[in-house]
């Protein structure tokens, strides 16, 4: 007696939750990401052999530029909900007497760093054309009778305790403006904070 053959069905995998899952990755990810503005200036760091990160989040930065211009920066804080630029420019805005919409503060949160006296930072924020707002960027007042950069340094600190310091100057900028600046760190009592750098990897040959 013969047997009964079966047809023989080839393995099929059912690709259709991985699409699913994949698409659902996507669409996460589109939503949660936030790109990383463009500096106010290009900064070309000097070279040293430290290895230590600057942390990305929870920073006070302050940049110096080849043309020794100076720009200040802040992040919002581990927790988007802080929103510690806000609260900066909220503190600044009642310092200086210089109102700012609520829509100019809400853009300001996701602007980057900037570098020019507090009476042009609304012409700054409410503006779309990138020429114009670099042609705005004449740098931080840190002159001793006119030291705005003091005050937003001081209010990032006040309004985000756990904020490291970061100074990022350019290669070829002035040490007079960067000793400036170191003491009107010292002056608010920020003694501790970083100098970033570009990593240069040195080969340690041992030698017989």
């Amino acid at each position: 007696m013969s047997k009964i053959k079966l047809p023989s069905v080839p393995p099929r995998i059912d690709m259709t939750p991985m699409v699913d899952l994949f698409f659902l990755l996507l669409t996460f990810f589109m939503l949660t990401t936030s790109f990383k503005p463009q500096e106010a200036k290009p900064i070309d760091t000097p070279q040293s052999v430290s290895e230590k990160l600057t942390p990305e989040k929870n920073v006070i930065t302050v940049l110096i530029s080849k043309d020794d211009k100076v720009f200040f920066n802040i992040d919002n804080g581990g927790d988007s909900t802080m929103h510690v630029r806000r609260k900066v420019l909220t503190e600044i805005s009642k310092y200086f007497r210089i109102p700012f919409t609520p829509e100019q503060i809400k853009k300001f949160e996701g602007l980057a760093s900037f570098g020019m006296p507090i009476k042009n930072l609304g012409a700054w924020i409410d503006s779309s054309d990138p020429k114009e707002r670099d042609a705005m960027q004449v740098g931080m007042p840190i002159d001793s009778l006119d030291n705005q950069l003091e005050r937003w340094v001081l209010f990032a600190r006040n309004i985000n305790p756990i904020a490291d310091a970061a100074i990022k100057g350019d290669g070829e900028a002035d040490y007079k403006v960067v000793k400036r600046v170191l003491d009107i760190m010292q002056t608010i009592n920020i003694n501790r904070f970083n100098l970033t750098t570009t990593l240069n990897k040195v080969e340690v040959k041992i030698q017989k």
